[in-house]
């Protein structure tokens, strides 16, 4: 295949709160304060000159919202796929499968919820530990293979704080 890639793994934005409101949690979207957040936090991440050829994510509406946000503030703006292994619930193998699909492609974003992209992001470096992502938060781990047959290098970890502070 292409290798070596390039994962960075994203966590949904800031979405309304569940309850009466939002009866199908499937289609609850990211707040106007989530999406104003995403928008300032990939502005930042625009100034690293980060490039991504394609982002797959969960199928639900909050993901999808904050996968548009992202690729939004690139260039060239990456192809979105929604690919239901990214769901809640979604399988670690179906992920992988997945992202096998997407091998030609060298740079892959994944917008994801938690817990599910935390413990992604734990199997893609080796750890049996989830590691906790904020909401708007991207990591970067760089594998050698799809799927990966090893730990891959997390190159670096940026909660949305950070990003949204980022000046060239």
């Amino acid at each position: 295949m292409a290798g070596p890639y390039e994962l960075y793994l994203i966590r949904h934005g800031v979405a309304e709160e569940r309850g009466d409101a939002w009866p199908d949690d499937s289609k609850r979207p990211l707040s106007e304060d989530g999406m104003a957040r995403m928008r300032k936090s990939m502005r930042g991440l625009a100034r690293i000159d980060l490039t991504i050829d394609v982002i797959l994510t969960s199928p639900l509406v909050r993901t999808r919202q904050t996968s548009e946000i992202v690729a939004a503030a690139l260039d060239p703006r990456p192809t979105i796929v929604a690919v239901e292994s990214l769901a809640p619930d979604g399988a670690q193998s179906a992920i992988l499968a997945d992202l096998e699909k997407h091998a030609r492609k060298t740079r892959i974003g994944i917008v994801g919820h938690e817990p599910g992209i935390g413990e992604l992001a734990a199997r893609l470096v080796g750890s049996r530990h989830a590691i906790e992502f904020k909401k708007g938060a991207i990591c970067r781990i760089d594998v050698d293979d799809l799927p990966p047959g090893g730990p891959g290098d997390l190159r670096w970890f940026l909660p949305p704080k950070l990003l949204r502070n980022l000046k060239k």
